[in-house]
């Protein structure tokens, strides 16, 4: 009988989790969230893949290094919108300039920057950042402690 050690068809999921802070606002949204406010982000990033089976190799039983996760994920995202304000593209202009002469970390998006479609360009951001081993499995972005959205690979086949 096979260990699960020996057993190289096994997957495994590997996760690595991400907070940040950042600031929006949903335009013209009938609720409090139409103004800016801030959220202290989770980012909670998984991979799906077969641990390298390489008997002598520095990464045997590794399916992909967190340091990697970790260097990708702080690159397409935290460096951008960590301490940023996300507002939609179609903010009125008058607005956006007041905004941008206030403050240095403003981004525009061609959306409205729910946790949904923040999430989505998140996904659009990594989804080419696997490798042959491991692909992007699912994503979870909380904007509270109470309150998330969530992507998964399988419910996108």
């Amino acid at each position: 009988m096979n260990t699960p050690l020996e057993n190289k068809s096994e997957k495994i999921r590997v996760t690595k989790e991400f907070r940040f802070e950042m600031a929006h606002a949903l335009l013209n949204y009938d609720g409090p969230c139409r103004n800016i406010h801030g959220h202290s982000y989770i980012l909670q990033v998984t991979y799906l893949g077969l641990p390298l089976k390489e008997n002598g190799h520095p990464a045997d039983g590794l399916v992909v290094d967190f340091k990697k996760i970790k260097k990708i994920v702080q690159l397409e995202v935290i460096n951008e919108f960590d301490h940023a304000l996300i507002i939609n593209r179609k903010t009125p202009e008058n607005i956006y300039h007041f905004l941008k002469m206030e403050f240095d970390k403003i981004i525009t998006v061609p959306f409205q920057p729910s946790c949904e479609n923040l999430l989505l360009e998140i996904k659009r951001r990594l989804q080419n950042t696997g490798s042959e081993q491991a692909a992007l499995f699912s994503l979870k972005l909380f904007e509270t402690s109470t309150c998330w959205a969530e992507w998964h690979l399988t419910d996108n086949n």
